[in-house]
This record gives C-alpha cells, structure tokens and sequence, in this order.
C-alpha cells in the first residue's frame, strides 16, 4: 500500500465514521483508484455523487482539529 491509498482509506474511514458515506461506497472508491482513476479520494467520492463537496471540507477541518482522529 502506497501513501497515497493509506491518505484515502483515512479519509474513506472518516467519512463513515462522520456517517456521510458507507464502507461499501468507500470500497467503490478505491476500487476505482486501484483501477487507474488518479484521481483523489474526495473527487472519485463526489463525481460518484457518493458525498458532496461540502462533506470533503467538514472532514477536513474536523481532521485538522486537536483531539480529532479519523483512526479511533
């Protein structure tokens, strides 16, 4: 596993974790990238109409906040 695919299962466990997606909207998603879709997480994600763009963001200042983990 590459860091890019580790940043997108964190990000994919987040997203579950926040309730705004589900473990296997999460597998499509990476199945997706491990078939060539270079693509990020979130934009495989959204163009999937999986989440929205505003669900990216709340991950993402939720990740950034102390005491906030993805991997509890």
């Amino acid at each position: 596993m590459d860091l890019e695919q580790l940043i997108d299962g964190r990000i994919g466990d987040g997203m579950v974790k926040m309730g705004e997606m589900t473990e296997s909207q999460v597998r499509q998603v990476l199945k997706a990238q491990s078939e060539g879709d270079s693509r990020l997480f979130g934009e495989i994600a959204v163009d999937m109409e999986f989440i929205d763009i505003g669900s990216v963001i709340r991950y993402m200042e939720q990740s950034s906040t102390p005491g906030f983990s993805s991997q509890s």
